[in-house]
């Protein structure tokens, strides 16, 4: 069985032209190889000799460091955290007139407390020959000897975190004889 020269000469035109289109999706795929190929070197390494699986082994070990950096930065975050719990980060001023003839706000308790409550309260009362300073332990906002009114206000308002230099008591009679003084 022979093949008709014609249509040899068709099957020829066929092929030859399959492969013309076959041998211009090479080059094409070539050129696209090519660009990105190029394109993945210059976002890896700055040019050089890389590929992808190194680029992403890379990534991983990095990644792997950060977990363990974030580790270390946590641990070194619950140790300052520890720390400052014992810090002195609550204080409150109170002014008062201890003795009715004597103006001015001179006497004062100062409460000196951490962020569970202890410390100490300070309090001076000023007279007019003598001034008596004392010091109270405080534990979780309250102390084993008693305190005066003023030395309660201290603590309350300094476990609320309010800092103020203002009269114990609103007493708008002392206020008035304090002006006249």
């Amino acid at each position: 069985m022979s093949i008709a020269d014609s249509t040899a000469d068709l099957l020829l035109v066929i092929s030859l032209s399959v492969s013309g289109a076959l041998l211009l999706v090479v080059a094409w795929l070539a050129l696209r190889l090519h660009r990105l190929s190029k394109a993945t070197k210059g976002a890896l390494r700055d040019g050089e000799n890389a590929d992808v699986f190194e680029a992403l082994a890379e990534l991983r070990d990095g990644q792997g460091q950060l977990r363990d950096d974030l580790g270390v930065v946590h641990g070194n975050t619950e140790h300052l955290r520890g720390l400052l719990k014992g810090a002195t980060s609550r204080l409150s001023i109170v002014r008062y007139d201890a003795f009715e003839d004597m103006g001015g706000g001179l006497s004062f308790s100062a409460a000196i407390l951490n962020e569970k409550g202890s410390g100490i309260v300070l309090t001076a009362i000023n007279g007019r020959q003598e001034t008596r300073a004392y010091a109270k332990p405080v534990v979780e906002g309250d102390s084993e000897f008693s305190l005066s009114a003023e030395e309660s206000t201290a603590i309350k308002q300094a476990m609320q975190g309010v800092l103020t230099t203002g009269a114990a008591t609103d007493d708008p009679e002392r206020r008035r004889r304090r002006r006249a003084s």
